[in-house]
């Protein structure tokens, strides 16, 4: 039936169709130029987050482990114009350091002491750049902070074969263009003594003699110093006996003791009766003669702490007496 015949539906291409999409990379940078400013605060966070501790946590550390590893030797040290209270120090260091890092080490005031002990007084380390081997000099007046202590020091430098010398301080340290950090400065490093002076001789006296200064006595002795110590003695005042009998007095002026052989003139006041009054009882005349410090005067004070040192030490050395008269 041609009223049952359905109607033909005709389709127009492209009419509604969607519009083409952004590419994938069209679309982030977009993104990205809308949202830059929230990946310039990430950047910066995670920035943060990493050099912060790097600088404020593990440079202090690193800088703190140098300075640790570091080792400290005194080649020199001269003490010079004694007072009661004070004394002019010239000491030479050297640094030594195996590391690639060469930091500045700002000036620095140092405790020094016998290892373990207190502090006798306190030096201004001057500034240097910590490479292997540098050579640190320190020259100026110290006053001394507890003489108890200085006391101590200079028993352990005159009476010991060695002893240890600790350095003390908080210095500031700077490695490039890192900020600078303060560090831990505590060196201990061993030092030769004097060893109670071993090896002390009496090479020649004469008894006798009129000398200028109202002694009867005189002659020159011999004074090992093995170590690196310098020490201004001045005026030093020395008791003699026999068998804990005292014979006199020896004096040795304007003394100090440097490193390597010292031979020193003396003068003695000898009580010839009492030593005469000895003489049988020694072989060939050669008496044992016991030797203890008295005092030490320089520049007309009275230097206790060397005084207590050397009060502390006890020399022995033989008198032949005929020799020793014999110039008469």
């Amino acid at each position: 039936m041609a009223g049952d015949s359905k109607p033909e539906v005709t389709e127009s291409a492209g009419v509604g169709a969607a519009a083409a999409r952004p590419s994938f990379g069209s679309r982030v940078g977009t993104h990205f130029k809308r949202w830059w400013w929230v990946y310039l605060i990430i950047l910066i966070v995670v920035v943060l987050v990493v050099v912060l501790p790097v600088v404020y946590v593990a440079y202090p550390k690193i800088a703190q482990n140098l300075v640790n590893k570091s080792n400290l030797t005194v080649t020199s040290m001269v003490i010079s114009d004694p007072s009661p209270s004070s004394f002019i120090l010239n000491q030479t260091q050297v640094i030594g350091s195996n590391s690639s890092y060469h930091p500045t080490i700002y000036s620095f005031s140092a405790g020094v002491s016998l290892a373990g002990l207190a502090a006798f007084a306190h030096v201004q380390v001057p500034e240097f750049n910590a490479h292997n081997g540098v050579v640190v000099d320190i020259n100026q007046r110290v006053d001394i902070t507890n003489e108890t202590a200085f006391g101590d020091f200079c028993k352990a430098a005159i009476l010991s074969e060695e002893f240890q010398l600790n350095v003390y301080g908080r210095p500031g340290l700077k490695e490039g263009s890192l900020p600078k950090s303060t560090v831990t400065y505590n060196k201990t490093t061993t030092m030769k003594g004097l060893n109670k002076l071993e090896g002390f001789e009496l090479l020649d006296m004469s008894i006798g003699t009129s000398n200028s200064d109202g002694t009867n006595a005189k002659g020159s002795v011999y004074i090992p110093n093995p170590s690196v110590i310098s020490i201004a003695v001045g005026n030093l005042t020395l008791n003699l006996s026999v068998n804990n009998t005292a014979i006199g007095q020896a004096f040795l002026y304007d003394l100090t003791l440097r490193p390597g052989n010292n031979t020193v003139a003396m003068t003695a006041n000898i009580s010839e009766l009492t030593v005469a009054g000895m003489l049988g009882n020694y072989k060939n005349y050669i008496i044992p003669i016991d030797i203890t410090g008295n005092s030490s005067v320089y520049d007309n004070q009275v230097i206790p702490y060397i005084a207590g040192a050397l009060g502390s030490l006890k020399l022995q050395t033989e008198l032949n007496v005929t020799k020793a008269l014999s110039g008469l």
